[in-house]
């Protein structure tokens, strides 16, 4: 399997960490063979806190995905409409199990040398 890191603002990753965000959106579908995402968190912590199984890709109609995760998306219908405002499709990755790291880590340590705008496959 394959490991994907993605940039979250740190509000999000806040709530990603305690549990009350158990999915992450995004307007691109990611290789299907991803299982796990790396939570680079961005400024101003720009560091890399924590992974997150991904245990499903949830992809459809904008609203239809709404339904699907409102409960536990972590974010406001209205932020969520504003993010997918003039799309027909929404893609939302369920997260599972967070291991939080004892120390934040460096994108170097993933062989990165810059700040993914959104996402960096690492294998």
């Amino acid at each position: 399997m394959s490991r994907m890191l993605l940039s979250i603002k740190p509000e999000y990753v806040e709530k990603i960490l305690a549990g009350s965000k158990k999915y992450e959106f995004r307007k691109f579908r990611c290789r299907v063979d991803v299982d796990t995402i790396i939570i680079y968190s961005t400024s101003p912590i720009k560091q890399v806190v924590a992974e997150v199984e991904m245990l499903e890709i949830v992809e459809g109609d904008v609203a239809e995905v709404w339904q699907k995760t409102k409960n536990m998306a972590g974010i406001t219908k209205a932020a969520y409409s504003s993010y997918y405002r003039g799309r027909e499709i929404a893609t939302a990755y369920k997260l599972g199990n967070v291991k939080v790291y004892d120390q934040p880590r460096e994108l170097s340590n993933y062989g990165l040398n810059y700040v993914p705008q959104s996402f960096a496959y690492l294998d």
